[in-house]
């Protein structure tokens, strides 16, 4: 078995063990494949842990008290070396559950709850050394009705996996294939860094490396776009009408970029580098403060084009690196709302 079939082979316990979520058998699958001293990069307000007992009293405990039967599903699986000679796998999907008593201050709903999630693990030895992960958490914000921040521009749904139906990607690794799915996503993001710098929106060549279809799953926020029109007009043109200083420290940053047949994917903490000033963005004051950006991204080509994109931010730290409080602002305009538990039978008639 080549070394990334195998990486995914590894991490294939913890998923399942994940599917019917218990204490015990989570508990032991993460012990077993994440190294004690492993770095894990979680999204605010979690922070930076170490190894698995950390990562498990600090996120999975407060979440399954909250969801008790949290249920994690995966709808892509993907792994390859980096062109630093890393090797990642990288798990997209939902963690879902009952939501039945409050979590990070969010009201509970008593209704089924979904959470993106995209987390990407470093393997050294057969061993998870480093985890960057983010959780949509302002998706439950959103589901909640308890929502804090600037409204969304772009769609807000419950975003699917792959149209096609096979982001578990299946071994052996093919090299070229995935080197091709790869380089095809550099050259894109080379081509919209172009734009505005060198140019109008006739610079970033989009419909070369994009599907007249495609779908660009953004985090709750932001929202979902459809074709070019709907990226540039509900990501692109804000984003950039906001941080039109976007790829000029790209030298500061590093990237890890992987493929894996039809799939690619990126990664980096952080990712990028920007400067907040004309109108803002997001509903955010345009203070002149350079921030960092942590995105952990995939895409998916079809006949050579890329179909689908799933983006996470982690918005609630660039809220954070700028002085606002998001989970201050939900506790005050949630105050009138009683907190506790919802006394729901979960999982019985």
């Amino acid at each position: 078995m080549d070394t990334h079939s195998t990486h995914k082979a590894l991490i294939a316990p913890l998923r399942e063990a994940m599917y019917n979520f218990d204490e015990t058998g989570v508990r032991a699958a993460l012990q077993a494949v994440i190294a004690p001293d492993a770095v894990i990069h979680m999204p605010h307000p979690f922070g930076d842990l170490t190894g698995p007992q950390e990562l498990y009293h600090a996120c999975y405990t407060p979440l399954l008290k909250s969801m008790p039967d949290l249920e994690r599903r995966d709808w892509i699986v993907m792994g390859g070396p980096t062109q630093h000679g890393d090797d990642w796998v990288c798990c997209g999907g939902h963690y879902v559950g009952t939501f039945v008593a409050p979590w990070l201050d969010i009201p509970p709903t008593g209704h089924l709850t979904h959470m993106r999630f995209h987390e990407f693990y470093r393997f050294e030895n057969r061993k998870v050394v480093e985890i960057q992960a983010l959780w949509d958490i302002p998706e439950v914000m959103m589901q909640a009705k308890a929502w804090p921040m600037a409204p969304s521009l772009g769609q807000e749904f419950c975003i699917p996996g792959p149209a096609t139906l096979d982001g578990i990607v299946r071994g052996p690794w093919d090299e070229a294939k995935s080197k091709a799915s790869c380089d095809h996503i550099v050259s894109m993001l080379e081509h919209l860094e172009k734009h505005p710098s060198q140019g109008g929106p006739e610079v970033m060549e989009m419909e070369r490396f994009w599907h007249p279809r495609m779908n660009w799953y953004g985090p709750a926020g932001i929202g979902t776009g459809r074709g070019i029109a709907g990226f540039r007009n509900w990501h692109q043109i804000p984003f950039l009408g906001g941080m039109p200083d976007r790829g000029k420290y790209a030298d500061e940053i590093t990237f890890h970029f992987f493929g894996d047949g039809d799939y690619a994917a990126v990664t980096g903490w952080p990712d990028m580098i920007q400067t907040i000033t004309h109108d803002g963005w997001m509903g955010i004051a345009p203070s002149g403060q350079r921030i960092t950006m942590r995105s952990l991204d995939f895409w998916r080509l079809e006949d050579g084009l890329i179909r689908e994109n799933w983006v996470l931010v982690d918005l609630l730290d660039v809220y954070r690196q700028l002085g606002v409080d998001v989970f201050a602002r939900l506790r005050e305009f949630n105050k009138a709302r009683v907190a506790g538990e919802i006394p729901y039978p979960v999982g019985e008639v």
